[in-house]
This record gives structure tokens, sequence and C-alpha cells, in this order.
């Protein structure tokens, strides 16, 4: 498969890689301070960029590379610091309940078929 990507889709997969590390971090920060709400809050943010992803390049492979960004934010906010410290404290439910939540939301936004998809053709009967 010989199929070369034009450099708009690769901007626009890599802008979509830094604005879930945004989104991430922001959500990340907003779970552990407001917990019922900031969950709600932090699922909403995630579900609208992944659902832009989506739309603006109509693949799944932009929300693969928001929730790769995303996922990324996660991995370098868990890391310890040097004082010895955590920057995100995995002391509650809400770290775990937005991981798993974002990554819920992330496989609904990749694998929905949009109206631009066009229907499921129906198989005929032969006859």
């Amino acid at each position: 498969m010989n199929a070369s990507w034009p450099p708009g889709r690769i901007a626009a997969l890599l802008g979509l890689l830094v604005l879930g590390a945004l989104t991430g971090a922001a959500g990340w920060l907003v779970v552990d301070l407001w917990f019922p709400a900031g969950l709600l809050l932090g699922l909403l943010a995630l579900a609208g960029l992944f659902l832009g992803a989506r739309i603006a390049l109509g693949t799944g492979l932009g929300v693969g590379a928001a929730a790769a960004g995303w996922f990324l934010s996660y991995v370098l906010l868990s890391l310890p610091r040097p004082e010895g410290d955590f920057l995100l404290g995995s002391s509650g439910i809400g770290m775990y309940a937005y991981l798993l939540g974002g990554c819920v939301v992330a496989v609904i936004c990749a694998t929905m078929r949009g109206a631009l998809d066009g229907p499921v053709p129906a198989s005929r009967p032969r006859g």
C-alpha cells in the first residue's frame, strides 16, 4: 500500500496530538479539583475533542492521535517529581473513572459511523 499523506493531514494529526495532551492535562487537574462535577466536565471535554477529531478527519485516525496525546499527558503527569511526590494523586476513584471513561469515549468515537459514510447495504436475496 503506497499511500502518501498530504502535509495538511500530518499537521492536523500533530495538532490533534498536542490538543489531546492539553485537554488531558486540563481534565486531570479538573477531576482532581472537583470530583463529581470535574469528572463529568473532563469527560465532556474529551468527547468534544474526540468527536471533533472524528468529524474533522473523517476517520478514526484523528481520534487515535487525540487519544494518544491524552494518554501521553496522563503518563507524564503521573511520573514522580524530583521532590518525591506526584502531581496527580491517585487516592480517589476519580482518576480511574476518568481513565476508563476516556478510553470508552475514544473507542466509541473511533468506531462510530457518520452520515457521510453512507448506509450499510443490506444483502439481497438471490433468486
